[in-house]
């Protein structure tokens, strides 16, 4: 694959790193196939492995041949140059020496994703892709089988939440879940039972739950959250007991001790 001296940061063969949001990215254009951006040796290594194909990628000097000795095979440019020209180019530092330009893999049915897993976590409109990075971090090291995020709820794939996640959004199955109207009787034929985590009159402490074999704990939005969609399909409302007058955890810290509560 070439190695490309970049020497001009207008360069048109740039054009996925030239100060691109991640909505551009995703949404692309009728010449420009839906990408992300992965950062840093590590997000990119987990990205080939899990299938992911590169389209080409941006690496400071040191990094290159850690970056050829990944790609093996591939034909896909390499671009490299100072770190003030790419720092130009892309509009930030590149602290991490790499930033890849990946194609989106297709996303799964929900029905084939849900089908072998027990325990399954469901994002319902979390919005902070700090958030949805952190409990994807959770859900790979605690031991969550899948997560199931809803239309509105933040990309997985942003920059930002790949980075948080140190890049286990690209090692947990995961896929976009249709509204609670066909949600909800899809994971109760499957033998789920939807568990939300919510400060509800009704809620249970979480150490009181006698979670079933198979259970889908719903989380909600940072403020607000569970709407009440979400709120009427669970089957059982719980919560985690708090003291000296604290109402509740930050959403990425309650996911994390719901799993761990939750995960054998």
């Amino acid at each position: 694959m070439p190695v490309v001296e970049i020497a001009d940061p207008a360069d048109p063969r740039l054009g996925d790193f030239a100060h691109r949001t991640d909505v551009d990215l995703r949404r692309g254009t009728r010449h420009d196939a839906p990408l992300y951006l992965a950062e840093s040796l590590l997000v990119f290594e987990r990205a080939l492995r899990a299938g992911h194909e590169p389209r080409s990628v941006l690496a400071l000097g040191g990094s290159v041949d850690a970056v050829l000795a990944l790609l093996g095979d591939r034909d896909v440019p390499v671009f490299t140059g100072p770190g003030e020209l790419l720092a130009q180019l892309t509009g930030y530092v590149l602290h991490r020496g790499v930033v890849a330009s990946m194609h989106r893999p297709p996303l799964a049915e929900p029905a084939a994703l849900i089908a072998d897993a027990r325990r399954l976590v469901v994002l319902d409109d979390i919005v902070d892709p700090t958030n949805v990075g952190a409990i994807f971090r959770s859900v790979a090291g605690i031991g969550a089988d899948a997560v199931l995020v809803t239309a509105r709820c933040a990309d997985p794939l942003y920059r930002r939440a790949i980075r948080v996640s140190m890049g286990t959004v690209l090692q947990v199955p995961w896929t976009r879940a249709p509204g609670w109207a066909e949600l909800a009787p899809l994971l109760h034929d499957a033998g789920f039972e939807i568990a939300a985590l919510a400060l509800t009159p009704e809620a249970v402490a979480l150490r009181e739950y006698a979670a079933p074999d198979r259970v889908a704990l719903v989380l909600g939005t940072e403020g607000a959250g569970l709407g009440p969609e979400a709120l009427t399909a669970a089957d059982v409302h719980v919560q985690i007991p708090m003291r000296h007058g604290v109402d509740s955890l930050n959403v990425a810290a309650a996911a994390a001790v719901a799993m761990h509560w939750l995960v054998e």
